[in-house]
């Protein structure tokens, strides 16, 4: 299951982090957002252990939505050790997410 990132854990489950991290700025009334959300969950599962996947609500995180400066959702940032390395923004289909994390493992 996908981790959920807050502004007050992001430090410690993103940043502090050593794995590749993938992190899906989202929220609730965001149709395309949902439309990947079963995406988000099957890369949790398929790469547990190698990669932390999650999922950050940009209504109730403003903070790192901020600091990342998320304008546009459903955007997905790959961060390793501490540092967004890649970025996907809009509904994308699961293959391009897969390519961007075997780029990066």
């Amino acid at each position: 299951m996908a981790l959920e990132f807050t502004d007050s854990n992001f430090q410690s489950e993103v940043i502090d982090n050593g794995q590749l991290t993938i992190v899906d700025f989202w929220a609730e009334w965001c149709g395309p957002c949902r439309a990947i959300g079963p995406v988000i969950e099957e890369l949790s599962s398929e790469y547990s252990g190698k990669v932390s996947v999650g999922k950050l609500n940009v209504d109730h995180n403003g903070e790192v939505s901020s600091k990342y400066g998320i304008t546009s959702i459903p955007a997905i940032l790959f961060f390793k050790n501490g540092v967004v390395v890649d970025k996907l923004v809009g509904a994308q289909p699961k293959s391009n997410f897969v390519k961007k994390i075997e780029q990066h493992l």
